[in-house]
């Protein structure tokens, strides 16, 4: 998205989205202030004290766009000792402090600014934009609506209060000002892309898809070839969604892009073109653990668990914390060769060290060891799983997979009445889970309470006849581990 009006929008990619400060304007051309510079006395007081002023000004004007700050400062706090209500002091003395990054002593003179002329929409936005800063929300919104209820076919106004409502998550509240804006310049690309991303996010994939491909004809670009391939992946199109996704990576080969064309051939079940997607990325990128990642998926797509699981340990050593590799491991060990599977069982322990407070980590070791256990039984990995989830659960008490396994723990050491406990568990946060009903009808029955076995035997059949006709497990993983791979930054532990 963009940030509000300037000559050079920028737009995040992260999602954290963070307001191009109106000071830039101001920085590249103070309005206000270099009109009012240009006037004959910005500070009318006697002739020879009028002409000190306008030399302070001008100096500290012409430090400001210099960006020599301090300077500009110190001007500005002796113009303003002797005449506190020039507006045009006020407001370069905010923009200064803006410069610097002190928002809060920025804000007072901007205030000033506003207060002095309440009718220059550039100072009112650069009001509202400090207090967007301040994450005065409230305050700031009312600024910008000011702006717009004085200039209502203002582009700047409108495209402004549309980006203040998307940066602060209310896009149904942004759509009517993107929209009035777009409509007062129909070629603004900055706004047009941020109206397509609100239609997008607030499901809306036709007016999204029609406003993206006015833009393509006008000014093509890979990042609108992105945002069109999201919205036909939503839309269900994927054909579309491919092609739209491959567009953006040949016209703009980055990380990002290839990432998402990638994904995309993942998420459909193709998997030898997405290794092909995923090796040219590479070798453009050698050093991405996002890339690596969704080599991993693919070849695991393809039943080659080995290969697999070294090029998740590739990007686990490039991003230490890439959950990706934790969750593989976990999840194909059986399939793992002997010498593979030991190199996952000493990354858990490195994973453990790195990060002892991560319920993830500490379920997937223990369904390392369990499995394990299964093949090989040694008589103190059960004390081992059993801490291990015990300690999962303290971190996580919703996990519902620790509890799972606990209870299967409790259930093969005979200790029925614990096993129960964690199985309820369990189905409190995932009552569908169909596997989990059949362990606590055994548990009950063990426990001779026959009555409550049946009942949920019955649920059991029910919900078994439901999976049954779901995608197959292979399926729901991949998508699992997509979503991860591109959602890494969030800092998330998959479940």
């Amino acid at each position: 998205m963009r940030g509000i009006s300037s000559p050079t929008p920028i737009k995040t990619i992260t999602g954290c989205l963070a307001l191009f400060l109106l000071s830039a304007v101001f920085l590249l051309a103070p309005p206000r202030a270099k009109a009012h510079a240009q006037s004959a006395q910005p500070i009318p007081q006697s002739n020879k004290t009028a002409e000190d002023a306008k030399r302070q000004f001008d100096a500290a004007l012409a430090a400001y766009r210099e960006q020599q700050y301090a300077k500009a400062e110190h001007y500005l706090t002796s113009l303003l000792v002797s005449a506190p209500d020039s507006f045009e002091a006020n407001e370069l003395a905010g923009l200064v402090f803006v410069a610097e990054g002190q928002y809060r002593k920025a804000d007072r003179y901007l205030a000033s600014a506003v207060r002095l002329r309440p009718d220059v929409a550039e100072a009112r936005t650069a009001l509202a934009t400090n207090l967007f800063r301040l994450q005065r929300n409230s305050e700031a919104e009312k600024q910008f609506r000011s702006v717009v209820e004085s200039e209502p076919r203002s582009y700047d106004a409108n495209h402004n209060l549309g980006e203040f409502y998307i940066q602060t998550g209310k896009l149904a509240n942004a759509i009517p000002f993107l929209e009035r804006a777009q409509g007062v310049n129909p070629s603004a690309y900055s706004n047009g892309y941020d109206l397509a991303l609100a239609y997008e996010r607030s499901g809306k994939p036709d007016e999204a898809r029609i406003m993206l491909q006015q833009l393509i004809a006008s000014q093509d670009s890979a990042e609108l070839h992105s945002l069109l391939g999201e919205v036909e992946e939503r839309s269900g199109n994927y054909v579309a969604s491919a092609g739209q996704y491959e567009q953006a990576a040949r016209m703009e080969p980055n990380e990002e892009n290839i990432l998402n064309w990638g994904s995309e051939f993942l998420l459909h079940q193709t998997f030898e073109p997405a290794v092909q997607i995923f090796k040219a990325g590479l070798a453009r990128f050698p050093q991405s653990a996002r890339l690596l990642d969704g080599l991993g998926i693919a070849l695991y797509g393809l039943d080659r668990f080995d290969e697999a699981a070294r090029t998740f340990f590739r990007a686990s050593d490039l991003n230490p914390s890439d959950a990706l590799a934790v969750t593989f491991a976990g999840t194909v060990y059986d399939n793992l060769s002997p010498p593979i599977a030991a190199e996952a069982r000493s990354r858990f322990q490195s994973f453990l060290k790195a990060d002892a407070n991560n319920a993830a980590t500490r379920y997937y070791y223990a369904m390392c060891l369990w499995k394990t256990n299964e093949k090989e039984p040694q008589p103190e990995l059960p004390g081992q799983i059993e801490s291990l989830l015990k300690r999962s659960l303290e971190i996580d008490p919703d996990y519902a997979d620790a509890h799972t396994l606990l209870g299967t723990l409790y259930f093969r050491e005979q200790r029925y009445p614990e096993a129960i406990a964690e199985y309820q568990q369990a189905l409190k946060t995932n009552p569908n889970d169909a596997s989990v009903r059949y362990h606590l009808a055994q548990s009950l029955r063990r426990t001779g309470d026959k009555a409550r076995a049946d009942q949920e035997l019955i649920t059991f059949e029910r919900l078994r006849q439901q999976q049954q006709d779901r995608a197959n497990e292979q399926r729901s993983q991949i998508k699992l581990f997509v979503y991860t791979m591109r959602n890494a930054s969030s800092g998330g532990n998959p479940k």
